[in-house]
């Protein structure tokens, strides 16, 4: 089955990144959220996004016309019924993802192919709220999704070899990115490594080793990184990276994933990141640094 028309569940940061990023391959993309300020607040920063590229000159202003006019946004999930795929990137919470999967499940065909793009839960336990728990599959795609050309293809326990390879065929052939296949386990591939270089910068900046600027410019510029670790972090969100890092502790209960002292404070403070305005460093509406 050819895929020409996806749904994208979640409209936050990741949902904004995979829908252009899969507009941007010419399909069509079904954008939904809770509410219309929130679908509003989505289409917004993705056009955003697409000023940024014509500003850099990497696109036409023609172009970001053709991708915008594939978005389509929507509230009501029974959209999605006429998807090829449907991707989850709702907040990682286990019970509100189960409960989504399980609509899913009952309005879209069994062909259908039902993907997530949890960071650190596990994919068979979310295939168990499906009558068809072979066709849910991992898609976890890398902070920003429409520039970081990487996917984690994660197999569930009873995900089905049919759906492994239509997913992978979509990940190198459709949307032209390298797809890594990943056995379930905690933060997979990408996730738990980076949450331990975040949580280890945090440490050496509570320890008063180096400021926060510095931190970031010794890995930024010393290993190449596109972000230091702590603007990293401001830009997955810390209440994310406290999440993952709290659900990596329980599952391995290994010393090193325990989260820092500074992030608890921080997430309790309110200071989130770019989505607040302010975590590690302070950010404008449009997510740039001042």
């Amino acid at each position: 089955m050819a895929f020409v028309k996806l749904g994208v569940v979640g409209g936050g940061t990741m949902g904004q990144g995979i829908a252009e990023m899969l507009a941007s391959a010419g399909l069509d993309v079904l954008l939904l959220e809770q509410t219309e300020e929130k679908l509003e607040l989505a289409l917004h920063r993705i056009e955003t996004s697409l000023d940024k590229q014509i500003e850099k000159w990497g696109i036409t202003s023609s172009e970001k016309k053709s991708i915008l006019s594939r978005i389509q946004p929507a509230s009501d999930i029974r959209a999605v019924a006429d998807c090829q795929m449907v991707i989850e990137t709702i907040t990682e919470n286990l019970e509100e993802k189960l409960a989504l999967f399980g609509q899913l499940d009952r309005i879209c065909e069994p062909s259908v192919i039902l993907a997530s793009n949890t960071s650190t839960l596990s994919l068979t336990e979310l295939a168990s709220a499906a009558a068809h728990p072979e066709r849910v599959i991992g898609l976890h795609f890398v902070h920003p999704a429409a520039k970081i050309d990487l996917v984690e293809i994660v197999r569930g326990l009873k995900t089905s070899d049919t759906i492994y390879e239509r997913t992978k065929s979509f990940v190198e052939d459709t949307i032209q990115k390298k797809g890594v296949m990943v056995y379930e386990s905690p933060g997979f591939v990408t996730t738990r490594l980076i949450n331990v270089l975040i949580n280890e910068a945090m440490h050496t900046l509570s320890e008063g080793v180096a400021t926060a600027e510095d931190i970031d410019s010794a890995m930024r510029i010393g290993y190449h990184f596109k972000y230091g670790p702590l603007e990293l972090a401001d830009r997955f969100g810390l209440d994310a990276v406290l999440a993952a890092m709290d659900r990596l502790f329980r599952e391995f209960g290994d010393l090193k994933y325990r989260p820092s002292h500074m992030l608890r404070q921080m997430v309790r403070a309110g200071r989130l990141g770019v989505k607040t305005g302010e975590g590690f460093f302070r950010y404008d509406k449009e997510g740039d640094r001042l």
